[in-house]
């Protein structure tokens, strides 16, 4: 679960998401990778964790199924964020890839990761793992153009994980230098390499298809709002050549922040609020994108 920008509801969509998911009869767990300012275990109503994911990164023998924490909800399992280790955000590469192959291994049917603002490696990486890379944004110009930012630093992170074995180590570091609107698209890296390999090309094109970013519009308050998500859509399709599925939008609600302020997830605390209704719409169109029938 990612985004441009920090204030944009991430939290607040990933544990209602689960609450969601799980109430559906989904194994869902949590994993608050926001390491900077970890808040997903406030948004459940958790007490302060025993166990964070400070404790399984400090620790080389740890396992990660020793942080896990049960959240009251049924189905709903929670990982919590870094709380008290000042540098959590800049964890080293090795530490990276052991909470990265940690959580591949664990066995349930949705794992929602939150995920810090920003498009740093270390987020980036996170969010590329996803089978539903979601990205998160509201009805505003700023963060349109932060998440459109965000969607493409996910895309070209995801070009130089397999760049040296389809060749285009250069192509990648001149688009990723150029200004911003003269960066390559996909269509025409896959040309370039064509050129020198079909079958290279052939599998590098299926590869990109599947970078499918899922979109959640938050707080639409008019109609008009409504339709920024698939705007967004239209506009990714149009200039960089990508499909990307729009999940839905969740209305603007004040029983949000007081179910925030409740800490009780608003799914449950006002399930017939619109916002929370919004949600449940997303967790059905999601488990329809998987094939999951219930």
């Amino acid at each position: 679960m990612g985004g441009g920008k920090g204030g944009i509801g991430k939290s607040l969509v990933s544990a209602n998401l689960g609450v969601a998911l799980a109430s559906r009869g989904q194994r869902v767990l949590l994993v608050d990778a926001d390491l900077g300012g970890a808040n997903l275990h406030t948004c459940l109503g958790v007490g302060q964790p025993t166990a964070t994911l400070s404790d399984f990164m400090l620790r080389p023998k740890a396992r990660l199924e020793d942080v896990i924490v049960p959240t009251g909800v049924p189905n709903l399992s929670l990982i919590a964020g870094a709380l008290d280790v000042l540098d959590a955000a800049n964890i080293k590469y090795a530490q990276k890839q052991r909470l990265l192959r940690g959580l591949q291994t664990q066995t349930v049917d949705y794992l929602i990761i939150d995920l810090g603002a920003g498009s740093s490696f270390n987020t980036l990486d996170f969010f590329i793992i996803a089978d539903h890379g979601v990205l998160v944004l509201l009805p505003e110009p700023t963060s349109v153009e932060n998440a459109y930012r965000f969607v493409k630093a996910a895309f070209y992170r995801r070009l130089q994980q397999v760049e040296s074995e389809y060749g285009i180590e250069r192509l990648v570091e001149k688009a990723l230098s150029t200004r911003e609107g003269a960066a390559r698209t996909p269509f025409q890296i896959i040309q370039h390499v064509r050129q020198h390999s079909p079958t290279l090309a052939d599998r590098l094109e299926k590869e990109l298809a599947a970078f499918r970013v899922k979109l959640v519009l938050n707080q639409a308050r008019t109609d008009g709002d409504l339709n920024v998500g698939a705007a967004v859509v239209s506009a990714w399709k149009k200039f960089f050549g990508l499909e990307m599925d729009d999940l839905g939008a969740i209305r603007y609600d004040d029983e949000a922040w007081r179910a925030v302020r409740r800490r009780r997830p608003i799914v449950l605390d006002k399930p017939e609020s619109p916002a929370a209704m919004g949600i449940q719409s997303i967790a059905n169109r999601l488990l329809a994108l998987d094939g999951v029938t219930g």
